[in-house]
């Protein structure tokens, strides 16, 4: 790794964790779309890797640094009484092989595809964070098997694309009665177990593979995790502290955009 390319992956981290404490979403919606354009631009400059697992390779790694900073905001959620650990126990059964699975079918699905697939989620949260969400009547929360098979398919959705799952748990149990604040500290939680398992998913799926670089683990990328970790980890306090001075309703709007763009590239893009 060249010190120009460590240092792109310290900035990507840098601004993932930087959103991440200013508007509260999960850094896969940067560190993805970032990883997939950077690593390509290394494949066509002539970096041993097959072009075609660029997809899979920006998503493992993605998903692996969500081990360490979903860590990070979770213990600062937990200090201030904020995760619900029974919650957390009751959707773990089904986001651990949800997560799993997702992994797998992610390494199964060309890249192509999974490409697009990630534009998709892209264009979901931009849509989110433009509109503003409508009030609804709260629900109790479903019966355990029912929870287990939902848990299950918020997995495998993050994993297929990288991200925590705070997208998906949050508007969940804030649907069913759990206040903002405990949902985004709950789903913090579940975001690690699931990252380790999709990461471990990763890892087992991608071993042998052949056109993956070099320093891999599967299809995860460590070193470009590590430098994305120790970038986003401390800059993640930072831009909560920046939540309290800007306007974030409307950052999170013109981001919101930002990510409909990125979305249509990445739909469109080879």
């Amino acid at each position: 790794m060249t010190l120009l390319t460590f240092v792109a992956f310290l900035a990507i981290g840098a601004v993932a964790g930087m959103l991440a404490g200013l508007l509260g979403i999960g850094g896969g919606a940067v560190i993805v779309p970032a990883l997939i354009w950077l690593l390509g631009h290394l494949v066509q400059s002539g970096w041993s890797a097959d072009a075609a697992l660029v997809p899979q390779i920006a998503v493992a790694t993605s998903l692996a640094t969500v081990v360490a900073t979903g860590s990070s905001s979770t213990l600062a959620h937990h200090r201030r009484g904020a995760v619900d650990w029974g919650l957390v126990a009751r959707l773990a059964p089904g986001l651990l092989p949800g997560a799993w699975l997702g992994a797998q079918a992610a390494a199964w699905l060309p890249g192509f595809w999974l490409q697009r697939l990630f534009a998709a989620f892209l264009f979901y949260s931009g849509v989110r964070m433009i509109l503003r969400a409508r009030a609804v009547e709260p629900r109790a929360l479903p019966g355990g098997l029912v929870v287990t098979a939902v848990a299950a398919l918020f997995g495998a959705l993050s994993a297929l694309v990288g991200i925590g799952g705070g997208t998906l748990v949050v508007p969940f149990l804030a649907r069913h009665g759990v206040v903002m604040r405990r949902a985004v500290a709950t789903a913090s939680a579940c975001g690690v177990p699931l990252a380790v398992a999709g990461s471990l998913g990763f890892v087992v799926a991608g071993w042998g593979q052949p056109g993956l670089p070099a320093h891999s683990l599967g299809f995860v990328q460590w070193p470009a995790a590590l430098a994305i970790m120790v970038a986003s980890v401390p800059l993640a306090p930072l831009g909560a502290r920046l939540a309290h001075r800007l306007p974030t309703a409307t950052v999170k709007r013109v981001f919101g955009v930002l990510l409909l763009a990125v979305a249509v590239e990445l739909g469109v893009g080879g």
